[in-house]
């Protein structure tokens, strides 16, 4: 029995141990016991003027347009002449247009809370306190969650946020009699501020590169001019051809469609022996059509301009006063997007001195961020050397380039 002794005491410490974490267990502690699976929130209520009601979440409304989302229907849009009453379960901000820009920064204020409409006002139930005084659905201008109302009415991107754009690379390479290869690219980004295009825009900022190069060469061979002679060496014959374009704009709109503008522009082109045309101006621009579709721009500035041609080819580098004349266009369809410019670049102290640019782009989508894109780029030049030497034949005005690509589209995550 006294030898037993220990074996029992083992035991009994054993089962004390298994008893405390069998109480443990039961007392529910909170790392071992199950997750409970979190409630769905009740789904918003839209009930239609012709007495259907939809049941799911309301997303948004935006200048009278009321974006509700259904798991049958997907995103339906109406206006308010088509809603009967709405009900949200969860908190959104209404923004009311009567209310003005207060304080140090001109920040904008706003109700936010669940909220409930019938045909003629939108009521706001804030989580502490009462309803707010009803909002006529003429001054509910936006209605959405607070986060994206607040970022985007009192805040602004970083200058390295907010970017969208897109860039394009070919080539072409072919080898026969002669060796031939042409490489183009080109990165064009904007930032529009705000970010969202139902807010009217304040200011844009605008970055575009292209460059396309190129190289043709004739290998060195030798021939017999006459049976019996002497072999004739011809060296090799290289021709270049490259044609560079920077440009930068920033636009300040103090009207939804007129705006201050700065820009700045190089320009090369060998094949016009232009080594680079500077140009520094401000204007002005209107912006006549802008609707989802297409929108169309007009410009004009005046300007600082210099250019510089290569050595040897009998003109003088020379500082202009002008202006550029443009006009853009982009329109948007459902299986491409098609971009024309137009610019027209006269000098006043220089009539002869005068320049025009037309550039057209067809971007088709094709996966996901990339697509196809086609484009042709026509520049005059009319001052270009006109000088023929022994080795260079006379330089002509026009220069004529088209280029095939694979563009990859630049997409915001602000």
């Amino acid at each position: 029995m006294i030898s037993s002794l220990p074996s029992l005491l083992s035991f009994g410490r054993n089962a004390a141990r298994l008893l405390a974490a069998g109480a443990l267990l039961a007392a529910g502690l909170p790392a071992q016991a199950p997750a409970k699976p979190a409630a769905n929130p009740a789904p918003d209520v839209l009930l239609l003027s012709d007495g259907d009601t939809l049941h799911g979440k309301f997303v948004s409304e935006v200048g009278g347009k009321v974006t509700f989302h259904t798991e049958s229907l997907g995103d339906v849009t109406l206006t308010w002449d088509k809603i009967k009453e709405l009900r949200t379960a969860e908190k959104m901000a209404v923004f009311d247009n009567r209310v003005k820009r207060s304080g140090h920064h001109g920040k904008v204020q706003f109700a936010s809370g669940e909220i409930d409409s019938n045909s003629e006002a939108v009521v706001v139930h804030p989580e502490t306190g009462n309803a707010l005084p009803p909002i006529p659905l003429k001054n509910a201008e936006f209605i959405m969650d607070q986060a994206t109302l607040d970022k985007q009415l009192n805040h602004e991107p970083s200058f390295l946020a907010g970017w969208n754009g897109s860039a394009t690379a070919g080539a072409t390479i072919v080898s026969a009699t002669q060796n031939q290869y042409t490489v183009s690219g080109a990165v064009n980004l904007e930032r529009t501020v705000p970010t969202v295009t139902w807010l009217d825009t304040r200011n844009k900022t605008l970055f575009g590169f292209n460059e396309s190069f190129g190289q043709i060469t004739q290998p060195a061979y030798s021939y017999i001019p006459a049976p019996g002679a002497t072999p004739v060496a011809v060296p090799s014959v290289v021709t270049k051809s490259s044609i560079t374009h920077f440009g930068a704009e920033r636009d300040q709109y103090f009207s939804p469609r007129v705006y201050a503008l700065g820009q700045v522009a190089f320009d090369h082109n060998f094949a016009q022996d232009l080594q680079l045309q500077q140009i520094y101006g401000g204007g002005f621009g209107w912006t006549a059509v802008k609707n989802p579709k297409q929108e169309f721009d007009l410009k004009g500035t005046a300007q600082y301009e210099r250019q510089q041609f290569t050595p040897g080819t009998g003109n003088v580098n020379q500082n202009l006063i002008g202006s550029t004349f443009a006009a853009n266009y982009v329109l948007h369809l459902k299986l491409l997007t098609y971009t024309q410019t137009l610019s027209f670049i006269p000098a006043y102290n220089n009539f002869k001195a005068y320049s025009a640019t037309e550039t057209d782009t067809v971007v088709f989508p094709a996966y996901k961020n990339f697509s196809f894109s086609a484009g042709t780029l026509d520049t005059y030049l009319n001052d270009a050397p006109f000088l023929a030497t022994a080795t260079t034949p006379p330089t002509k005005p026009n220069s004529f380039q088209f280029t095939m690509g694979l563009t990859y589209a630049i997409k915001s995550k602000y």
